[in-house]
């Protein structure tokens, strides 16, 4: 398990989050209070930083960019862009093997040089978000290819209370 460092410690005011790839949890923070906290979905081959790996990246992250606002619930995405479709059964039976990214996206950007940001350990170019997941998808099991998947109503919530700045620690 990797210990962070003095400077890695969480902000003291305004809002974080936390994501406990063991626990599969997140908590939203509030300074030094828990103002949310839900399960998630991590990667299913476990933590990892390499590009290609299908794991879900460790260390401290920012939230890059906010996309998907207005789109419908359960509205699907494809190279962050809203396609148009909704998900559905229907949908899903027409395309089986897709990786459904549905709602928002909050993309990370790694902070740690030669960690999870540059070379082939990249957060942002691996395209790592927090998104939305259908529903018959279960939270507090390791499922993604990477991303951290989340229900709609806490995915709502996080792009309301946590904008693009707003740091984000995964770990173990």
């Amino acid at each position: 398990m990797r210990t962070p460092r003095l400077s890695e410690l969480p902000p003291v005011n305004g809002a974080w989050i936390e994501i406990d790839v063991s626990r599969q949890c997140l908590s939203l923070w509030q300074g030094e209070q828990v103002a949310h906290s839900c399960e998630v979905s991590t990667a299913q081959a476990g933590t990892g930083q390499q590009e290609g790996s299908g794991r879900t990246p460790l260390g401290w992250h920012y939230i890059r960019a906010a996309i998907g606002r207005g789109a419908p619930l359960d509205g699907v995405f494809r190279g962050r862009r809203f396609t148009g479709e909704v998900y559905s059964d229907s949908l899903a039976k027409a395309h089986p093997s897709r990786d459904w990214i549905l709602t928002r996206i909050l993309w990370l950007c790694g902070l740690e040089t030669g960690f999870n940001r540059g070379e082939c350990v990249d957060s942002q170019r691996r395209y790592i978000y927090l998104h939305g997941t259908p529903p018959d998808q279960p939270m507090g099991v390791a499922r993604s290819h990477g991303c951290i998947r989340m229900r709609n109503a806490d995915l709502v919530l996080m792009i309301e209370k946590a904008p693009p700045g707003t740091p984000v620690w995964l770990h173990e």
